[in-house]
């Protein structure tokens, strides 16, 4: 295993994963409401591309409050200020000192996007783990560009169950450019055409789902399979098969969970895009290994 590899890998996903928190904010809204444009204190969000890649906080939240300086000691006590010689009765009575203002003795926190540690480290151990399985080969480069887009994607829907067209359309495009690259370079281990293929056959499959029953599929789960399709078709019908049933057994196991423990009923709506990348993600890393 290329050491170098994992750790450019690794800085990869660090990089890649600390834009997530703004950008997750940012689409994290009701179907009928716009894009934030503003951090969660009001400042509008500055930036590269119009402020969608930037760090965690805006500029403002981040700068520290002004300290209050100390309050000065109170007068000296009379008998240390007469002159000598002078009767204590004679010398001038202090006013009695005034409370001593409030002083900032530390930073507030300004409201945060989100918890910043999940996501990026998410990215990392996916990134890792794509490098590990694929090893230096071309589409290697295809993975780790699609991995920040997919857990975006499953922090926009585990927040607000919403896959952002946005993301969806432009992940399932740079899916097929991606593949196609790489099956023109030597020491490939998948096939464009498969990938095509798969990427019509998870994405009909989804759309059947969704016609027979709309409430309980999304449209943009189906978008999304389309991308996730291609991405498994790469390595062939079965690992696209092992992939496909991975995301309904998983977000089947957490339905259970949370009905075992009494925090949703049978007809309870859950996320399933997160799901989905899930098996997505255990099916190319296993498809990689075989390869």
């Amino acid at each position: 295993m290329d050491a170098a590899l994992l750790a450019l890998a690794a800085v990869w996903g660090a990089v890649t994963g600390l834009l997530i928190p703004r950008a997750a904010y940012r689409f994290a809204v009701e179907p009928e409401e716009p894009w934030r444009t503003a951090c969660p204190a009001g400042h509008p969000l500055t930036g590269p591309a119009r402020g969608w890649l930037g760090p965690a906080r805006c500029a403002p939240c981040a700068v520290p409050a002004a300290r209050v300086p100390e309050t000065p000691a109170p007068g000296t006590a009379a008998s240390e200020t007469s002159a000598p010689g002078t009767p204590t009765s004679e010398a001038p009575t202090p006013e009695p000192p005034e409370p001593p203002e409030p002083r900032t003795t530390d930073t507030p926190t300004p409201p945060a996007y989100a918890p910043t540690t999940l996501a990026p480290l998410a990215t990392v151990l996916v990134c890792v783990a794509l490098a590990a399985a694929t090893g230096a080969r071309p589409e290697l480069v295809g993975w780790l560009a699609l991995a920040p887009v997919a857990v975006l994607l499953a922090v926009v829907d585990r927040r607000v169950h919403r896959l952002p067209d946005p993301l969806t359309l432009p992940l399932a495009a740079a899916a097929v450019l991606l593949l196609g690259g790489a099956a023109l370079l030597p020491g490939h281990a998948g096939s464009w055409t498969s990938g095509l293929l798969g990427g019509l056959a998870l994405g009909g499959f989804y759309l059947l789902l969704f016609l027979i029953n709309p409430n309980g599929m999304g449209f943009g789960d189906v978008k999304l399979a389309l991308a996730l399709g291609v991405a498994l078709g790469w390595y062939g019908w079965t690992v696209l098969f092992v992939g496909g049933f991975a995301g309904f057994l998983f977000g089947a196991a957490y339905g259970l969970v949370l009905v075992l423990l009494r925090r949703a009923g049978r007809r309870t709506g859950i996320p399933f895009g997160p799901f989905m990348i899930a098996g997505a993600l255990t099916g190319v890393l296993l498809g990689a290994l075989a390869g």
